[in-house]
C-alpha cells in the first residue's frame, strides 16, 4: 500500500476518477424514490412506514448505546498520550480555530439546529417528555425538562458521532495510509483489501451516500417551506409552490457555487457569514429579550441534563428490549438515525479541514465545545420562545399548533423589539446556513465517488443540483413526501451504523499507537541527549 495520500492529486475533469458503480448505485435508487413519491405517495408512505418502523423497533437500542459508547470513547482516546498527537501529515493547521470552528458549529446545526430550536424545546414543554411524566407541561417547572430533553437530541452525544472517532480513523488511514478519504475506508480494520476495491465498498460509499442525501434534502426542502411561510407572513408574498421551487433554486445556486469553489473559498466563507450574523442575533436576543430567563434557564437545563443524562440516553419506556417504540420512535430514535446517516460522510469532511489538529484538540471541539455552543443556540432561540409563553399564554403556543416549526420560529422574532427585520435577518440567516450544509455535504459526496479529494467540477455541480431537485420533486407531492423523506432518514441509518461500529476500537487502537510511538521517541531523544 502506497502512503502517498490517494486524495493528493488535482481536481479530475468530467467524470474522470469517478467510481461508477457508486454513483449508479445512488442515482439509481434517488431516481427510484423520487419516482414512487410522483407515481404513488401513498405506496411510497407504506413502504417508508414498515420500515422506519422495523428500524426504530430492532435497531433503536443498538443506537442509543452506539451514541453513548461513541461519546465516552471520544473522551478516553483524549486523555490518552496519543491524545496530543497531529493528525494530517501537517505541522500546523490550514485553518484558523475560528474557521475551523465555524465550519465545523455550521455542520449538524445547519443540518436542522435551525428549524428545531424554536420548535422543540416549545414540543417538550407543552407536552413533557414521558421521563419527566410527572412534571406538569405548560408550567415554570416544566422548563428545564424541555431543555434537556432538547440537549440530549443537539448535545454530546449528536455532535460525537458526527467524527469524534470516524475523523480520527480516516485522518490516519489517508493522509498517512493512502487509502481513499472515503467512508469504506471505516471497514479496513475488519475487511482489509477487500473494503477498499469491490462490493463491500461499493455497497459501504452508496449507503453512506444515500443516508446524507435523504438528510441533507429534508432540511434543503424546509427551508423552501421555511422562507416561504417567512415571505408570506412578511411581505405577503404568497406561500405556494412557485415561491417555495424560487427559494430552493436560489439555495441551491448559493451552495453549488460555494462546493465548486472548495472548502477554502466558498465554504469557509459562507461558514465565516454565519457565525458571525448568528451570533450577532443571539446577543440581540439576550439582551432584548428575557434575559435573566435565557440564562437561569441554562444553567438549570443544564443541570436537568447532567442530573437525567443516562436516564436520557438510554430511555426505553415501554418499548423494552424491542418493543414499539411509540414517542422514542419519533424523537429520539429519529434524531439518531439522521445523525447517524450523516456520520461517515460528516467525518470526511471534518477530517478535510481538520489537518494539523490534535486528537484531543478534535475529540474536545466535538464532543464538548460544540455542544455546549449548541444548547446555548437552543436556549436563547428556544427559550426565548418558552418565557415569552410563560408571560403571555399562546403567544407561540397558537402558532405552533401542529408542529409548525416555520411558525414558530415567526413568532418568537415577531415578538421581539424590532420584530420585522429579526424575522427577516433570520429567515436569511436559515437559507445560509442550509447553504453551507449543502455545499460541505456537496463536497464531500462528490469526494466520497472520486479517486481524489479534488472531484470535479462537474460531479459536484450534478449532486448539488441533484438534491435541490429531489427536494422540489418531494415538495411538489405535497408535505408529505418531505415527511416521508424525514422518516426515510431512520431506514438509511441501519447499514450506517453497522459502519460505524468499528470506529470505537479502531480510533483507540490509532492513538494507542500514537502514544506508543510518541514515547519510543522521548526515549531515543533521551538517550541522544544523554549520549
Amino acid at each position: 500500500m502506497s502512503d502517498i495520500p490517494a486524495g493528493s492529486g488535482q481536481r479530475t475533469t468530467g467524470l474522470t476518477g469517478v467510481n461508477i458503480p457508486v454513483f449508479v448505485l445512488t442515482v439509481g435508487f434517488i431516481v427510484l424514490f423520487c419516482l414512487l413519491a410522483l407515481f404513488s405517495l401513498d405506496l411510497l408512505s407504506s413502504v417508508v412506514d414498515v420500515g422506519f418502523t422495523w428500524s426504530a423497533k430492532y435497531f433503536g437500542l443498538y443506537w442509543q448505546l452506539l451514541l453513548l459508547a461513541t461519546f465516552f470513547m471520544g473522551l478516553v482516546i483524549a486523555v490518552l498520550p496519543g491524545g496530543k498527537a497531529i493528525m494530517g501529515e501537517l505541522d500546523k493547521p490550514e485553518f484558523t480555530t475560528f474557521q475551523w470552528g465555524s465550519m465545523i458549529m455550521c455542520t449538524l446545526l445547519a443540518g436542522g439546529g435551525v428549524f428545531w430550536a424554536a420548535g422543540e424545546p416549545m414540543a417538550h414543554f407543552l407536552s413533557v417528555p414521558p421521563l419527566f411524566a410527572g412534571i406538569e407541561a405548560n408550567t415554570a417547572e416544566a422548563v428545564p425538562y424541555a431543555l434537556a430533553q432538547s440537549y440530549l437530541h443537539w448535545g454530546f452525544l449528536a455532535w460525537a458521532i458526527l467524527g469524534s472517532l470516524t475523523t480520527i480513523m480516516l485522518m490516519y488511514y489517508h493522509y498517512e495510509k493512502g487509502l481513499p478519504l472515503a467512508p469504506r475506508t471505516l471497514l479496513y480494520p475488519i475487511f482489509k483489501e477487500k473494503a477498499i476495491t469491490g462490493p463491500i465498498g461499493w455497497i459501504t460509499d452508496a449507503s453512506c451516500i444515500i443516508a446524507v442525501v435523504a438528510g441533507t434534502v429534508g432540511p434543503i426542502g424546509f427551508l423552501g417551506l421555511q422562507v416561504s411561510y417567512g415571505l408570506d407572513t412578511l411581505f405577503g408574498i404568497p406561500n405556494g409552490l412557485p415561491t417555495q421551487a424560487l427559494v430552493i433554486a436560489g439555495l441551491v445556486a448559493i451552495y453549488t457555487i460555494s462546493a465548486i469553489t472548495g472548502v477554502k473559498k466558498g465554504i469557509q466563507l459562507l461558514s465565516r457569514i454565519n457565525i458571525i450574523l448568528g451570533g450577532i442575533l443571539l446577543v440581540f436576543i439576550l439582551i432584548v429579550g428575557p434575559t435573566s430567563f435565557i440564562i437561569t434557564s441554562f444553567f438549570s437545563g443544564l443541570a436537568t441534563h447532567f442530573s437525567h443524562f443516562f436516564e436520557l440516553a438510554l430511555y426505553r419506556g415501554d418499548a423494552g428490549l424491542f418493543g414499539d417504540a411509540g414517542w422514542l420512535g419519533w424523537w429520539t430514535v429519529f434524531f439518531w438515525g439522521w445523525f447517524l446517516g450523516y456520520g461517515p460522510l460528516m467525518a470526511i469532511f471534518i477530517a478535510r479541514i481538520s489537518r494539523g489538529r490534535s486528537v484531543r484538540a478534535i475529540v474536545l471541539m466535538l464532543s464538548i465545545i460544540a455542544p455546549l455552543i449548541t444548547m446555548m443556540w437552543f436556549t436563547i432561540v428556544g427559550g426565548t420562545g418558552l418565557g415569552l409563553e410563560l408571560a403571555e399564554p399562546n403567544t407561540i403556543a397558537k402558532a405552533f399548533e401542529g408542529y409548525n416549526l416555520p411558525a414558530a420560529l415567526m413568532a418568537i422574532t415577531q415578538a421581539l423589539p424590532l420584530g420585522f427585520i429579526v424575522s427577516f435577518l433570520f429567515l436569511v440567516l436559515t437559507t445560509i446556513f442550509v447553504a453551507t450544509t449543502g455545499d460541505s455535504m456537496t463536497y464531500v459526496i462528490s469526494v466520497s465517488m472520486s479517486k481524489t479529494d479534488s472531484p470535479s467540477t462537474l460531479v459536484r455541480v450534478f449532486w448539488g443540483i441533484a438534491m435541490g431537485v429531489m427536494a422540489l420533486i418531494l415538495i411538489s407531492v405535497g408535505s408529505g413526501g418531505i415527511g416521508k423523506l424525514q422518516s426515510f432518514i431512520v431506514v438509511t441509518a441501519v447499514p450506517v451504523s453497522i459502519i460505524l461500529l468499528p470506529s470505537l476500537w479502531g480510533a483507540l487502537q490509532i492513538v494507542l499507537e500514537k502514544g506508543r510511538l510518541q514515547k519510543s521517541a522521548e526515549v531515543s531523544t533521551k538517550a541522544s541527549s544523554d549520549a
